[in-house]
């Protein structure tokens, strides 16, 4: 049975296309973690961001390794808000191209709907611009697979859009805050395991292309303290702000509601 609808949190939205955004240079990728009721409605109030082990412009795998780690963190969320959550989808980003699903992707979203086939994909394509606005455009789509093929022939899959919607929220809880914090340290994972393997994959590297490899390392390092370590940092900073704003009105509503009660 097919999703009816998914309801997305806005503070998982935020934390996907945070990620999305993170590069333009190759797709990234995350998990979803959720539930799904009676209806077929699939909720997703988390995400868990994939570090990426081969960079491609237009390709995401998820090694078994990462699934079974995003199926103990759904296990913990589980226990800690007590709902019964699952890792129930998962994203990936489309840099400069299409929101819609490659052949790749709906194949790969049927792998992962033999064994839950509540699981859902979505894609944040991003990076593009509107035709007629000449403005930055970003767009998003869920999607299932579905089998077209007549029963006893060989599969043939095709794109099933199901209907998303996001749920404002006027708090961003800590899964989804841990994750933010946690981008930095994944995106600097990556780019230390590819200064590693460019090391090594020559035995004796002449002086000037190891010091074109450090260069290049730092610069990529250099690049995401510029664009992601820092924004991220203001943007946090700037919601400590706003949420201490908030306390001294609401102390203030508070102590002027008691002192209405005092005169009663």
């Amino acid at each position: 049975m097919t999703a009816s609808c998914v309801y997305l949190a806005a503070d998982a939205y935020m934390v996907c296309l945070t990620h999305a955004l993170s590069t333009e240079r190759e797709e990234v990728m995350g998990l979803c973690i959720g539930e799904i009721d009676t209806n077929r409605a699939v909720h997703i109030v988390s995400v868990i961001m994939l570090r990426r082990s081969d960079k491609r412009k237009d390709r995401v795998e998820i090694s078994p390794e990462q699934l079974s780690f995003a199926a103990s963190e759904a296990e913990r969320l589980a226990t800690l808000m007590g709902r019964p959550l699952r890792v129930i989808g998962w994203y990936h980003s489309h840099p400069h191209i299409t929101v819609w699903p490659s052949h790749v992707d709906v194949r790969t979203q049927a792998s992962y709907q033999l064994l839950d086939d509540g699981f859902v994909g979505l894609i944040f394509s991003c990076f593009n611009e509107d035709k007629s606005s000449k403005q930055g455009q970003i767009q998003v789509i869920c999607f299932q697979s579905c089998n077209q093929s007549p029963e006893g022939e060989a599969p043939m899959y095709e794109r099933l859009e199901i209907p998303l919607h996001i749920i404002p929220k006027d708090t961003v809880s800590k899964p989804c805050l841990d994750a933010l914090v946690e981008l930095p340290k994944i995106l600097s994972q990556e780019e230390e395991e590819a200064y590693s393997k460019a090391q090594n994959c020559v035995g004796d590297q002449d002086l000037l292309t190891v010091v074109h490899n450090g260069a290049v390392y730092t610069k990529s390092l250099c690049h995401l303290m510029d664009v992601m370590s820092g924004p991220l940092m203001q943007s946090l900073e700037n919601r400590l702000e706003r949420n201490q704003r908030k306390m001294e009105a609401l102390q203030m509503k508070k102590e002027q509601l008691h002192k209405e009660l005092q005169t009663k």
